[in-house]
């Protein structure tokens, strides 16, 4: 490539950087921004490793460990299928932003929605991010206080890992145990003002990942030499037609798993060559699925029909092989610690969109310390309170799932290919739109009224039972 043809590309990279910070309250920082304007040492962006270990930390979350509950529900072949479906329509999904978003101009998830269906575009993704990135941010501490300081489940208590090593003391109580989490480990890494800062913790999480990975299936391995494992269920068990429909619930699981849109943006900003973000979004999302397909196939054969619907939770049994226990305590210690590393990265994009919402006319967020301390407090407090005093959001987490993550990850970036503002789409652009809506509807409104009736199943048996 010659001189002359970088040249261009340069402009184009640097005009789009400029209107980001003038327009908007974009997520990023300048490259290079003056000591007195933001306090901030010169930043020449982002890696290609850097922004592919931030955006596959913003994919696994939560999500990993209820993946091989799908699986079981699936049954082994439809189950692996779905992970890998839901893969290639959210790497679909990213690139149909990615194109409009060069061809406006735009750098921001929120503004991208906002260009093609105006402010109450805007508002509702933000407003969608928010509602999502919160429960998630909630369900993380909340797995973190379970695996750390125990839980009570039906009448059954689940002893955690200081309980186990230290006994039954106040310093070990669950409350005690978040707010010296959140104080000297959450707060300061969500102070960070650039997405890129977290690199390193973002890696190290990632890692924690594959080590949880490599422990189930070396687990696995030798409970097959052993003979303790059978063969798993290939196909769903169908009994009648609530068991089809059963089977949809399955969908905000495997959706949420891959949600990361909200941080495309983030990370394409402040990478120092923006081309790669394509090449950032196959990577993470080769690497997450290869871990998810791994953790489900490995889990379910290990567990089989026993698979706990938080796979996490059969860690808590004995597994019925040499230094069980002490496998047990690793599962769930690099799990907790996966968490830990991915909260700062989910934290990111709720603060942006939250101060998008509120202050919508205000100076770039990364400018005004006061307004970035104030939000970042505010959420920190409300995500600890919410850990404390909501017992359990599982089904919260399945109704977010169905509605903002399936907006996020399908309905919007479809919805904006159909209306094909810029002339881009092609005809199987739009026939691809239209499948990725009517799936994720279908499937989500499926979700929604299959796990409204075994709820509403649920309560009136238990007030029979009562009676």
């Amino acid at each position: 490539m010659t001189i002359g043809n970088l040249e261009p590309k340069a402009q184009k990279t640097k005009s789009r950087r400029n209107k980001a910070l003038s327009d908007e309250k974009a997520p990023l920082l300048p490259k290079a921004h003056e000591a007195d304007s933001s306090g901030f040492d010169e930043f020449n962006g982002a890696s290609f490793s850097g922004a592919v270990f931030n955006l596959s930390t913003t994919v696994i979350g939560a999500g990993i460990m209820g993946l091989p509950a799908c699986v079981k529900k699936l049954g082994m072949v439809p189950g692996l299928l779905a992970i890998a479906l839901i893969a290639l329509l959210t790497e679909k999904s990213i690139g149909f932003m990615i194109r409009i978003s060069r061809e406006g101009n735009l750098s921001s998830y929120a503004n991208l929605v906002g260009d093609t269906f105006g402010k109450f575009g805007k508002a509702l993704v933000q407003i969608c991010v928010v509602i999502n990135n919160i429960g998630m941010l909630i369900i993380y501490m909340i797995i973190i206080g379970d695996v750390i300081s125990g839980t009570s489940s039906g009448g059954v208590h689940h002893s955690g890992l200081l309980e186990e090593w230290f006994g039954v003391h106040w310093w070990t109580g669950r409350s005690f145990v978040l707010l010296v989490i959140t104080l000297f480990v959450f707060a300061p890494l969500s102070c960070f003002k650039r997405i890129d800062s977290l690199r390193y913790t973002s890696a190290l999480s990632f890692g924690l990942a594959v080590v949880f990975l490599v422990i189930a299936v070396g687990i696995s391995v030798f409970k097959i030499a052993i003979g303790g494992i059978g063969m798993p269920r290939l196909f769903p068990i169908i009994t009648d037609v609530s068991s089809v429909f059963e089977l949809f619930t399955v969908t905000p699981v495997v959706v949420t798993a891959y949600l990361c849109h909200f941080n495309v943006h983030p990370i394409d900003n402040e990478l120092e060559d923006s081309s790669q973000i394509h090449g950032v979004v196959r990577a993470s999302l080769a690497l997450c699925a290869s871990v998810y397909l791994l953790t489900s196939f490995f889990g379910f054969l290990l567990f089989g029909e026993g698979t706990l619907d938080d796979v996490l939770a059969n860690f808590d049994t004995d597994l019925g092989i040499p230094f069980g226990s002490v496998l047990n305590d690793a599962v769930r210690a690099t799990y907790a610690a996966h968490l830990v590393l991915v909260f700062p990265v989910v934290f990111y994009a709720v603060r942006i969109n939250l101060d998008g919402l509120l202050f919508p006319s205000s100076r770039p967020l990364v400018l005004d310390n006061v307004r970035f301390a104030i939000i970042s407090m505010g959420l920190i407090v409300f995500s600890f309170w919410g850990a404390n005093f909501i017992p359990s959001i599982w089904d919260i987490f399945q109704f977010t799932g169905a509605t903002a993550a399936a907006c996020l990850a399908f309905i919007f970036p479809a919805a904006m290919i159909l209306k094909d503002r810029y002339n881009i789409a092609t005809r199987r652009d739009k026939i691809l739109s239209v499948i990725m809506i009517v799936l994720a509807v279908f499937a989500n409104v499926v979700a929604i009224y299959s796990d409204a009736y075994a709820l509403i199943k649920s309560s009136l048996s238990s007030m029979e039972w009562i009676s």
